[in-house]
């Protein structure tokens, strides 16, 4: 029998904000207050749910579902076996739910969507790589908006609504085994995305669970640039936690990829990575070989190679000078970090604007660490007050900024302009 989508659910879904992970969550919750046990779905069961390859849950399945969302299952396009899936719900299970309204509007939705995008059983759709194609490049404007805005909840949710997407055309036709793998790293690089948003934004713990889905997807996928770059974003997180111990065998995961062995520039990105997070260490030695080793990565790498776009940074050598700063600032190492942070705002490309605002920031503290306060103020008041106000990361290091300052000159006219022109970003914003 041939699968039909189960297009009730997924409207429902898109009406009330759910993802197949965040479902699988509340269903699992549901389940546990239920049973007293927790449920085992993730994501995959919902995507089985939507693709219509589990036409009827369980019934204690089924019981959790109708306590997240108010709707009996048959409200919620499911077929009981032994039923087709077209034929028409009984008055008596119709009662079941209060809201008559909403129902027939939803299984109205439901018929319509089926008569128009059902396969017929002569015909499967094909899928190719072309439709990986049109998915990378909806990506890469994602790409674009967190390099101008960063850690925005809507950019987060963007990837992985396309995420989701590219898994749903898993089910949607037959596929090579290329096209899947394909399919499948999309999916894993959308996810990460997502990761590094709620990473940006100190979302935490919403991005540890978008990092398990990338993983197992990138997985499935046996690609290893993505790979490389999920293991790299959980070093990231990890060294923002404050956790150096899980950052550096984060980054070990990906510096030991086969692909920093093929490609130089994955290497050095790995080094530099691991630079930023040994400076949590205080372990200035082995900062300076981390440094020295990205450095003489970068210098072997072909930087006209192409590569995916999340690697803008490091192709330029804008990262590399980013990642040295952190490092530096880290250790206590005012004036080599201010050197590293004029370096990358002379690379970082025009529209790396989340970078740039972060590193003016990070160069304003480096300058006030050495006494330099008109200047470090001078410096901190040129961070775009949309920046300075709506990014987590760049609002948390100009409110440390700003406590430094006044303890470095307490009273002085520098501290009051720099009050009134956090007072005046704050109103316009």
């Amino acid at each position: 029998m041939e699968n039909i989508r189960n297009v009730v659910l997924e409207a429902w879904m898109t009406e009330h904000g759910y993802s197949s992970n965040s479902l699988a969550e509340a269903v699992n919750k549901a389940t546990e207050q239920l049973s007293g046990r927790p449920g085992g779905h993730d994501g995959s069961s919902v995507r089985g749910w939507k693709s219509g390859r589990v036409r009827w849950p369980k019934s204690l399945t089924r019981a959790a579902l109708e306590d997240v969302t108010g709707l009996s299952a048959i409200a919620l396009g499911f077929v009981p076996r032994g039923r087709p899936s077209s034929a028409p719900v009984p008055p008596q299970q119709q009662e079941e739910d209060p809201d008559m309204k909403r129902r027939t509007l939803v299984g109205g939705l439901a018929a319509a969507a089926v008569s128009t995008t059902a396969p017929s059983s002569t015909s499967t759709r094909r899928i190719g790589m072309s439709d990986v194609s049109r998915l990378n490049e909806r990506f890469s404007g994602i790409v674009v908006s967190d390099h101008r805005h960063g850690g925005q909840l809507g950019i987060e949710q963007e990837a992985a609504a396309l995420a989701e997407e590219a898994l749903d055309l898993q089910n949607a036709g037959s596929a090579t085994q290329r096209v899947r793998s394909g399919l499948y790293a999309s999916a894993a690089a959308f996810r990460s995305s997502a990761m590094w948003a709620a990473i940006d934004g100190r979302r935490y713990e919403v991005a540890k669970a978008h990092m398990r889905e990338a993983q197992a997807l990138a997985e499935l996928s046996g690609d290893q640039t993505i790979k490389f770059r999920i293991w790299s974003h959980a070093g990231t997180m990890y060294r923002h936690l404050g956790r150096p111990a899980e950052a550096l065998a984060a980054n070990d995961v990906a510096r030991n990829l086969h692909l920093t062995r093929r490609d130089p520039l994955f290497a050095s990105l790995g080094h530099a990575r691991q630079a930023a997070t040994l400076g949590l260490t205080g372990d200035a030695p082995a900062v300076r070989h981390a440094l020295g080793c990205a450095e003489d990565a970068f210098g072997r790498a072909d930087t006209g190679r192409a590569r995916p776009v999340w690697m803008t940074g490091a192709r330029d050598g804008a990262e590399l000078a980013t990642l040295a700063l952190a490092a530096h600032l880290r250790l206590g190492d005012f004036a080599r970090a201010e050197a590293h942070a004029h370096r990358s705002l002379t690379l970082l490309r025009p529209q790396m604007q989340r970078d740039r605002a972060i590193n003016t920031a990070r160069l304003a503290y480096a300058q006030l660490a050495q006494g330099a306060v008109e200047a470090a103020a001078a410096t901190a008041m040129g961070v775009p007050t949309d920046a300075a106000t709506r990014h987590a990361r760049v609002s948390r290091l100009l409110h440390g900024f700003g406590a430094a300052l006044r303890v470095a000159a307490p009273g002085s006219t520098t501290v009051r302009a720099w009050a009134e022109h956090a007072a005046t970003g704050q109103r316009a914003a």
